[in-house]
């Protein structure tokens, strides 16, 4: 049985990487047929039949973490093995199997992995960017006539590290659908997607916010990760600068955007608007990093870079 998260893992190592199956098998713990068949299948949120009970090792697993948690800050010698771990829990009054020992600190040992990983990542936020290497996505409130009333609207922007192509999509809220919607629109538009994504803690994407980098992710924002293959990464808290990028985004939206914006009569207008004005603007300015050339230059080299052809998540 495996999650969201290791699936997501898996199918980065696999699709981005072009990591061998045999070294996935050997990383995860799991056979190779099960790596295969997971691969093969194209799944992309992992359904399990429903138990008729409850497991047996559900009351243990609080104290199960416990105990692999202080263990794993121990010395090779002084470490229980799960052969004891196993016999003590039976001890306590468990009676499943040692598999099933087995397989819960497997999990949590990649669990722990992955947390450390982007913990990581995260201690160095570079100040350039390879072609492809990132996004960044930011929420921002703005206004607009819409057939005839002023309208207060939440903006969907995403921006690329490197060429600072963006795209801008309005919304009445800030929903799980309409975050999912917006990125579906921005990879479409932005022709493929990028290694990582870099977004604030938004409630739509993170559950709880742990020590360093590491999140408890939204189960339904991990599956739009884990269909387009990216890896989602989240700013410490109240630290703007992190995502630099697409915070100045903001505020020069504002008046190469908003400030000029005609009468709407829906808000997909709006939207079809906001498209075409983006993309024309990619032809107007000039990256700050390389003031010879122009955004859309930049853009179209990145093109060849990112993962493209990737259909449409589903927002149901």
């Amino acid at each position: 049985m495996i999650d969201v998260a290791l699936l997501s893992v898996i199918r980065r190592w696999r699709l981005r990487d072009g990591m061998a199956i045999r070294e996935i098998a050997r990383r995860t713990g799991l056979s190779r047929n099960t790596v295969r068949k997971y691969l093969d299948s194209g799944v992309i949120d992992p359904k399990y039949p429903e138990r008729k009970s409850q497991s047996m090792l559900d009351d243990f697993a609080e104290k199960l973490s416990g105990w692999l948690k202080t263990e794993s800050k121990k010395g090779r010698k002084q470490k229980r093995s799960l052969r004891q771990i196993h016999s003590d829990l039976c001890a306590l009054g468990f009676t499943g199997s040692y598999d099933r020992v087995a397989a819960f600190a497997r999990n949590w040992k990649q669990a722990q992995h992955e947390a450390q990983q982007t913990t990581g990542r995260g201690t160095f936020i570079p100040l350039t960017f390879a072609p492809g290497e990132a996004f960044q996505f930011d929420w921002s409130e703005d206004w607009a006539v819409i057939n005839g009333e002023r309208t207060k609207l939440q903006i969907a922007q995403f921006k690329f590290c490197y060429s600072r192509a963006f795209i801008l999509r309005a919304y009445p809220l800030q929903t799980h659908e309409m975050l999912f919607d917006a990125h579906n629109h921005a990879f479409r538009v932005l022709g493929g997607v990028p290694k990582r994504g870099i977004y604030d803690n938004m409630r739509t994407a993170v559950d709880r916010i742990k020590k360093g980098k590491a999140r408890d992710v939204n189960l339904r924002f991990n599956v739009l990760v884990n269909h387009y293959v990216f890896d989602a990464e989240f700013c410490n808290p109240a630290a703007g600068w992190e995502k630099g990028r697409i915070e100045k985004n903001v505020q020069d939206s504002r008046h190469r955007l908003w400030h000029n914006a005609p009468d709407f009569k829906t808000l997909a207008d709006l939207n079809d608007w906001l498209e075409r004005r983006c993309v024309e603007l990619w032809s107007e300015l000039t990256n700050p990093d390389d003031r010879e050339r122009r955004i859309v230059e930049l853009w179209e080299q990145e093109l060849s870079v990112l993962m493209p052809g990737v259909p449409s998540f589903s927002v149901q």
